[in-house]
């Protein structure tokens, strides 16, 4: 389905902007309308996006991963992708600032997508100079809640029951904002499968204030240099002539800190970073490290695919990668073995066997490399 729908889009888009680098340059009619092309397209492919979206939820099939997120660099992120929308529509905008570390168990992918999605909601409808407030609070013992408060139109209460109906816009459609009227569906559902929550209050010629709730959770790195220095010490380190390689592919921050931290301590190990798939296949291609540790969950390419397109290549085959995932149910374990990686590790990781693999792992290379010499 996402095929079919983005294939037609992709030659539309494409052409349109071929079109609009031409050389001679298009008059100002033709850019026009090329303009129009653009803008619709591009629209259009949030429309799919979002279907699709909603499509995979509704459906059972959408893979989450729960773990620790930063509270302070989802804010930071967001604050960084949004900014730019509100100082366009004269909109000002107030962060948290946070004096302390704050965790919350989310999907980070999912998460932004939630709360970009009720801070964009939060600046289009709004009126001309308002202001949006975005707050952390504990509400209650273990959950957080973050909140989204507008100065916007408000919304009545009959209103407010159809708030979360698939393609329902309250007659927003009628003014000169566009969108798909299942954003918030998209973003409730999304909540629930996180184990969250997710509301609105409104007082019409007020505002608005859009929240969501989170478990809240402790700071994996005091978790994790507990655990650290209670094994590091006991696992044996193998004896090489260089330092040896570890790529890791990993999109959340604190995760790649974890792991910074537990490869310091061996004099044996590089570690070089990466960010999303297509970075960590670069990478694999450039540096042929001796070990790939890759998260599943990934922005653009899952881990999935780019490991497949490691093994692919001849240059890159044979380097075992080794998945760290939040996806920890059995069947997530064996259909990432099935796949291909050469271990299979659930977050929390566990220290003790993380170096057990790590050191496996690098034997079996090791092993690799004395054949193809």
């Amino acid at each position: 389905m996402s095929h079919e729908l983005r294939s037609p889009l992709n030659a539309i888009l494409g052409f349109a902007q071929l079109m609009e680098s031409d050389s001679p340059q298009p008059t100002p009619t033709q850019r026009s309308s090329i303009d129009q092309i653009l803008h619709a397209g591009w629209y259009l492919l949030e429309l799919i996006n979002d279907i699709l979206d909603l499509a995979v939820i509704e459906s059972g099939r959408l893979s989450l991963s729960l773990e620790a997120v930063s509270l302070p660099e989802i804010m930071l992120e967001c604050q960084s992708m949004i900014e730019p929308l509100a100082l366009r529509r004269g909109i000002s905008m107030t962060f948290p600032q946070f004096e302390n570390p704050s965790f919350i168990q989310a999907d980070r992918t999912r998460l932004k997508q939630v709360l970009i999605n009720l801070l964009s909601n939060a600046i289009k409808y709004n009126q001309a100079g308002g202001t949006v407030v975005v707050d952390c609070t504990a509400v209650i013992p273990g959950r957080i809640r973050i909140s989204v408060r507008d100065t916007g139109a408000g919304l009545s209460p009959d209103k407010l029951a159809q708030l979360f109906q698939s393609f329902n816009r309250l007659g927003q459609e009628a003014g000169g904002e566009e969108g798909t009227g299942i954003g918030l569906v998209v973003s409730k559902r999304l909540m629930e499968l996180m184990q969250g929550m997710i509301g609105v209050a409104s007082t019409v010629g007020v505002g608005s204030v859009f929240w969501i709730e989170l478990t809240s959770e402790v700071d994996p790195q005091l978790e994790f240099a507990k655990d650290a220095s209670a094994t590091v010490g006991e696992t044996p380190i193998p004896a090489v002539p260089r330092p040896r390689l570890l790529l890791y592919v990993e999109d959340n921050p604190a995760n790649v800190r974890l792991v910074e931290q537990l490869i310091a301590r061996r004099p044996d190990m590089r570690l070089i970073t990466a960010g999303n798939g297509r970075d960590g296949i670069d990478l694999a291609r450039g540096y042929l490290p001796d070990v790939i540790l890759m998260d599943i969950n990934l922005p653009g390419i899952s881990g999935i695919e780019a490991m497949k397109i490691i093994r692919l290549d001849p240059t890159t085959a044979r380097i075992p990668i080794v998945a760290l995932s939040a996806n920890a149910i059995p069947r997530d374990i064996e259909k990432g073995l099935e796949a291909g990686f050469f271990r299979y590790l659930t977050k929390p990781m566990k220290v003790n066997q993380f170096l057990e693999t790590l050191n496996v792992a690098l034997e079996f290379a090791e092993s690799g490399a004395s054949k193809s010499a």
